[in-house]
C-alpha cells in the first residue's frame, strides 16, 4: 500500500519535464525493472535553481522523482552530495520493500548530475 503523499507526488506530479542547456540532464536506468529518469537542473550561485524530470517507470519511481526535484530546490553541490536514498522514502512518506529502488534511482540521477556538472 502506497502512503498518501506519494499518491499525491504519483498523481500530481512536481516539476515534470526538461530544462534547455545551459542546465545540466542525465538519463539513468535501473537495470533490473526497466525504470527510466531523465534529471535536469540549473545552477545559481553554487545551488540548485530549477530542477526538471521526466521519468518511466513504476507508480514509486514517478512519485520519488517528483518529490526529488523539490528536494533539491536551494541545495548545494554538498548537500546534493550527501542524499540518501533515506531522504526519498522520508519525502514521499515512505516505500515498501519492492519499492525501494525508485529512491537508490534517484540517488544514481543526483550522483550523475554532479559528475557532469563537475565538467560543465
Amino acid at each position: 500500500m502506497h502512503s498518501e503523499r506519494l499518491l499525491d507526488h504519483f498523481q500530481n506530479p512536481r516539476n515534470p519535464g526538461e530544462l534547455p542547456p545551459p542546465a545540466v540532464s542525465v538519463d539513468v536506468t535501473n537495470p533490473a525493472c526497466g525504470d527510466m529518469l531523465r534529471l535536469s537542473a540549473s545552477f545559481e550561485h553554487g545551488r540548485v535553481s530549477q530542477a526538471r524530470f521526466l521519468t518511466r517507470g513504476c507508480t514509486a519511481a514517478i512519485a520519488a522523482s517528483s518529490a526529488l526535484t523539490e528536494w533539491m530546490s536551494g541545495k548545494s553541490h554538498a548537500e546534493l552530495a550527501a542524499l540518501a536514498p533515506a531522504v526519498i522514502e522520508t519525502a514521499v512518506g515512505g516505500l515498501e520493500p519492492a519499492s525501494k529502488h525508485a529512491a537508490v534511482l534517484c540517488v544514481d540521477a543526483v550522483r550523475q548530475l554532479l559528475a557532469a556538472a563537475s565538467k560543465n
